[in-house]
């Protein structure tokens, strides 16, 4: 039974891989945050209007953090009180299931035909 040899790829097919992988993997993690669908809060919940340490909800120790870091209660009152918007959209939620789902099915796809070219190569028709 012969060895199998598996086909070669070049030195520039190897280097578009690369090249698409780093793009496709930066456009996965940037992307949502440009389209401004993910990331930290952008609405303060419930401002307060006379901002304390205490009426931040902040004891002392928390507060000497604060203004180590070179806060004040007033440049702090947004940090401290944005809270995340867990909201979603319906559409958004079933576009992605439908993606994630024809992502399954072509990697599947492309899996088979893989196995198979290999097992003729192998064995033979």
């Amino acid at each position: 039974m012969a060895h199998y040899v598996p086909p070669k790829q070049g030195k520039a097919s190897q280097l578009f891989d690369v090249v698409v992988l780093v793009v496709m993997t930066v456009g996965a993690l940037f992307v949502p945050l440009w389209m401004g669908m993910a990331g930290a809060a952008k609405t303060v919940a419930a401002p307060v209007a006379e901002a304390t340490w205490e009426a931040l909800g902040q004891n002392a120790v928390q507060a000497a953090q604060y203004e180590a870091l070179g806060y004040t209660p007033e440049s702090a009152h947004d940090l401290i009180l944005a809270r995340y918007d867990y909201s979603f959209s319906t559409v958004a939620l079933l576009t992605m299931i439908g993606v994630i789902v024809l992502y399954y099915v072509l990697i599947l796809r492309f899996s088979e035909v893989e196995y198979r070219e290999v097992i003729s190569e192998k064995f033979g028709k």
